[in-house]
């Protein structure tokens, strides 16, 4: 079983850095600080920021602030409600205001040293009434989301995870409405320093379809955890 998985994981890195594409292409760097406390062995709260850049490395596309509560009912499910404030940057370097909140449900699986999990994301977003045509009119995404890790020792735990989108309703994309028009590729790592905190790296590739202009993105991304 142990063999299956791994050339499973091997063979879906090789697959994410290895496809071609006919959309634009771009790259950026995502860099996330994590904080999570934890209240008791049911509830916790998390904070988290980012930072984005775009146009290769060149422009700042995004930062967020994101704030939320997390429960875990079974030891198998987590539950999660968050609102993320995002200051987008604009073509004239001003900056849009959006507002998402956000429910996941994660179902988690060990398998040895291996474990599976799935995460489902309901996102509603909100544009700031002054830089959108729309006015704010919600969008509606549903997102699936599915990670295998494995843990070397007790320290290092590479992973592979792909996530798909499906467009419930945007006023600004209208012709994907009904349709899974997104999906990312990811491959990565965590590192854990110490009892407290622990890093990750990893790399994105972020493919879409089923709209006018698809674009194809590539990530370098940056991650801390600080868990008290």
């Amino acid at each position: 079983m142990k063999k299956i998985i791994l050339y499973f994981f091997l063979l879906s890195v090789t697959t994410m850095f290895g496809q071609a594409t006919d959309a634009e292409q771009d790259a950026g760097l995502w860099t996330t600080l994590n904080l999570d406390k934890k209240l008791n062995d049911k509830f916790s709260i998390f904070y988290t920021q980012e930072f984005r850049l775009r146009e290769n490395f060149s422009r700042i596309n995004l930062f967020y602030s994101e704030l939320g509560v997390e429960i875990r009912p079974a030891k198998f499910l987590k539950v999660a409600l968050s609102y993320r404030n995002i200051q987008k940057n604009l073509i004239d370097d001003s900056y849009g205001i959006r507002h998402r909140f956000q429910l996941d449900i994660t179902l988690r699986k060990k398998f040895g040293d291996f474990s599976l999990a799935y995460r489902h994301r309901l996102q509603r977003e909100l544009r700031d009434m002054y830089v959108s045509e729309t006015g704010m009119v919600p969008e509606w995404y549903s997102r699936s989301k599915f990670t295998l890790k494995y843990e070397v020792g007790k320290k290092f735990e590479p992973y592979i995870a792909t996530e798909i989108r499906y467009q419930i309703a945007d006023p600004r994309l209208e012709e994907s409405d009904g349709t899974w028009h997104r999906i990312r590729y990811i491959a990565g790592f965590d590192y854990k320093l110490n009892d407290h905190s622990k890093f990750g790296m990893y790399g994105l590739v972020q493919n879409e379809f089923n709209v006018t202009t698809p674009q194809s993105i590539y990530i370098l991304g940056l991650e801390y955890t600080y868990s008290f």
